[in-house]
């Protein structure tokens, strides 16, 4: 199912992963198929670190993005990356096409933290960098009025 991006509608809203305004972002669309979120992205040669290489900052970015979409919508809320446990298991080529990225809720850690496991897949489907995102997860009415939450149901949930 695809979901909304009802931050889109803030004037304000420039994220680098999923804003559509901002003009050097990722550009994410998000989707959930069953306990996870997805993302489709086509990378190109702005995002390069090694030659026809993702640059590793942008795969970390990429996996960021799609666990906090996770904490939004599995979760209900709002948060702040609190921690990143990453494996790059082999290169992302850029040539390979679409990357996908997927996150899925692992665990609540503690009162307000929440460890998803997250996974980047080249365009040949290979699984190339996955890891643990943690989150710091705000209660609704924290993230409504600090981070404007606009609740489940503005994502089409």
């Amino acid at each position: 199912m695809k979901l909304n991006n009802p931050y889109n509608k803030l004037e304000e809203h420039h994220c680098f992963g999923c804003s559509a305004r901002n003009p050097i972002g990722l550009k994410l669309d998000f989707e959930m198929e069953g306990d996870k979120v997805i993302a489709r992205w086509m990378p190109h040669d702005d995002y390069m670190g090694f030659h026809n290489v993702l640059h590793g900052g942008i795969s970390t970015t990429l996996l960021d993005e799609v666990a906090f979409w996770a904490v939004a919508t599995l979760l209900g809320s709002s948060g702040v990356t609190s921690q990143i446990d990453l494996k790059f298991l082999k290169p992302v080529l850029i040539p390979k096409g679409e990357i996908t990225v997927t996150a899925r809720l692992k665990e609540q850690c503690g009162p307000h933290e929440y460890k998803f496991e997250t996974q980047l897949f080249d365009g040949a489907g290979v699984l190339c960098v996955a890891g643990d995102v943690t989150y710091f997860v705000y209660s609704q009415a924290v993230a409504e009025y600090k981070f404007h939450y606009p609740g489940k149901a503005a994502f089409g949930l």
